[in-house]
């Protein structure tokens, strides 16, 4: 189910959840990353309801995540095929499985990550593209970019400063701005 305002807020996590925020639509989106294609397939496999699935279907199509391709016109019949936007969210699905398996599956990995060739199990891990260094929270950091509203630029200013010891402040967005 889309969610609106966080849809049209500046912060690109807010929008992207605003598309995929539900556990429907992330279970939608990981059939489709492992292969699914049809209704009746993801139905099946994540027993969500068909007028759940119908709903958050369209909207992944709507969002540019899915592509709606007819594969039989007696009966019309469709298939929901990745676009790159929805080939793009694997990093997120493999981080999210990983970060499940670690913390909160106490029986053990229910999935893995493996090198298809060798079948040798490994973890995700976001690393910088230019070095190959993992993104540690003490290296890289997250700064408003060039097109950043001016609610990020305090978002993140307050930061810095509460980082560097200031505890007299209040976090007092401008109330004009969408929030972050």
């Amino acid at each position: 189910m889309k969610n609106e305002p966080l849809y049209q807020m500046a912060c690109p996590i807010a929008r992207s959840l605003g598309r995929v925020g539900d556990g429907w639509s992330m279970l939608i989106m990981r059939d489709a990353l492992a292969g699914f294609t049809r209704f009746d397939e993801f139905q099946k496999n994540s027993g969500v309801a068909p007028n759940i699935l119908s709903r958050r279907l369209k909207e992944l199509v709507e969002d540019g995540l899915l592509e709606k391709v007819c594969y039989s016109t007696t009966p019309m019949r469709f298939e929901y095929h990745l676009t790159p936007a929805g080939r793009d969210l694997r990093g997120v699905i493999l981080a999210l499985a990983e970060w499940g398996s670690t913390h909160f599956s106490p029986e053990g990995r229910q999935m893995q990550l493996v090198e298809t060739a060798t079948q040798r199990p490994v973890k995700p891990q976001l690393v910088d593209s230019e070095n190959g260094q993992p993104l540690t929270s003490d290296k890289y950091q997250m700064v408003p970019g060039p097109a950043a509203a001016p609610i990020m630029h305090y978002r993140h200013d307050y930061l810095q400063k509460k980082r560097a010891g200031d505890s007299t402040l209040k976090f007092s967005p401008p109330v004009t701005e969408k929030q972050p």
